[in-house]
Order: structure tokens, then sequence, then C-alpha cells
């Protein structure tokens, strides 16, 4: 059985972060695992508080786990400091992690900035190399390009930008701003549209998580990068499709759609 681990922070309310990763692979056949970065109070209407780990206690997470059950990919999701990244960096070069996903967590869905600038910083030298992928929305390409972007073209320039600078592939989410679900892979110096389906569903809590985490399982698994989003991205939509209601804000999705019939 293939193996995977995140690296990201507990969602209380079980539809982002770490509870959706783990969710996510068990339903995509791989093993899971984690690494607990923080600690999150929240539920489908925001978030409440946060209490991050110790830095040597992600690090003593990270080494029990590739000492033991050696993941044949790796997500990152959000790290709320530069000392938890440093921590996670480290780690992931000692033990030369394969398959790593990253996504980026630096701004909402509202546009607000999520991470101190000295954080993205790290987050973009530390991190980013250790990468294969990075899964950045518009907003979040927008901050890591410094450029605006407002069409398909602006995506396939930020993408090649992000590529040339960081030398990993690139997937750049579009979204309502620039189109419904199409999204852009930049890989080995191309840009590779791949599309999708829109889903008319207002609950959209953790779908980059979801994303992220789906594709990782599918590089563990030894799918070819482009093969891995397009299988990604498909079951995200029928994960949205089964049109879960959970919730007095943006609900989570249904992971376990796949399941429902047979247990």
């Amino acid at each position: 059985m293939k193996t995977a681990l995140t690296i990201a922070g507990s969602d209380s309310g079980g539809g982002a972060g770490i509870q959706a990763d783990i969710k996510t692979m068990t339903a995509n056949g791989v093993y899971a695992m984690s690494a607990i970065a923080a600690l999150t109070a929240q539920n489908t209407t925001g978030v409440y508080g946060i209490m991050e780990v110790p830095p040597e206690f992600l690090e003593a997470q990270l080494d029990c786990i590739f000492t033991d059950i050696f993941p044949d990919a790796v997500k990152i999701g959000m790290l709320s400091s530069g000392e938890i990244m440093k921590a996670a960096a480290g780690k992931l070069r000692e033990y030369r992690a394969r398959h790593v996903v990253l996504d980026p967590v630096m701004v909402s869905t509202s546009g607000s900035r999520l991470m101190k600038e000295d954080a993205e910083l790290i987050l973009q030298e530390g991190l980013f190399p250790l990468a294969e992928l990075i899964t950045p929305n518009i907003p979040e390409a927008e901050v890591l390009t410094g450029r605006k972007i407002r069409s398909a073209a602006d995506m396939e320039q930020a993408a090649a930008f992000l590529y040339e600078r960081w030398h990993c592939a690139v997937l750049c989410k579009g979204g309502h701003r620039i189109n419904d679900a199409d999204d852009l892979l930049y890989a080995d110096g191309a840009a590779r549209w791949i599309r999708g389906e829109r889903i008319d569903n207002p609950n959209t809590h953790g779908t980059g998580c979801t994303l992220s985490s789906a594709i990782a399982c599918n590089l563990a698994k030894g799918y070819g990068l482009y093969e891995a989003v397009e299988k990604a991205k498909r079951y995200l939509s029928h994960a949205l499709s089964a049109r879960l209601d959970l919730g007095k804000g943006v609900g989570p999705m249904n992971h376990a759609f796949a399941c429902m019939e047979e247990y």
C-alpha cells in the first residue's frame, strides 16, 4: 500500500486541513499519516483561534514518521510561522522527501493576507525548492509574482515566472475571477490547461486542501504529474457533486462519496 504524509494544521470542523487531507488520502486508497503544525478552533463560519505547536515538536513528529513508515508523497498545507516552516524544511531535506506537493495558503478567498511577509519569504526560499509542485490560487499567485492576474494569458505568464524562479511545477488554480473550473499546469517549460466541471455548490470549504492531497496520492501511486492532477480534479468534482450540506456557513464536501452505498 502506498503512503502519504500531510504536514498542516488541524481543522476542528473537519472540512479542511489535516482532517480533509486524511479523508482524501484514505478515499484515494493511500495510507495517510500526519504531522500537525497547529491546532485551530474553527467551524464552517470561520476560524476563532490558532495554537501553533512548538517547532521542535513538529520535528519530533516528522522524525517518527520518516524513520518508521517513509511516505511515498508529502502534502504541505498551511504553516503559520517562519519557525514552523524552517522546522519542516529542515526535516524534509534531511530525509530527502519525495513527491512534495505544497499548497501555499497565503491569502483567504476574500483576499485577506494570512501570512506575514517574513514568513512568506521563508516559505518561498525554504520550501518551494523542495516541492515537486506548488498549487497557488489566483490571489496567491499575485502575491508570489507581484503581478495582477486578470486573464488566462496572465495565468500562463505568472505560472511560467514561478516555474523559472523556483524550478518546480506550478498548478495555477483558476476560479471565478478567470474561469469557472479550469486550472493551468506549468511543468517542464510548457503550459497545459486542465479543464474542470463547474459544480453549482456553495459548500466549498477545504477544496484547496483536498485537491493538493489528492494530487499527492496520485504521485505516490506512480502517476505522472499531468495525470495526477487530472485525476485529482475528477475526485474533487465528485466530492463537490455529492452536495453535502452541513453547518451554518460555507460547508465541507463529502470526501467519502464513493463509500456511501457500500458502507
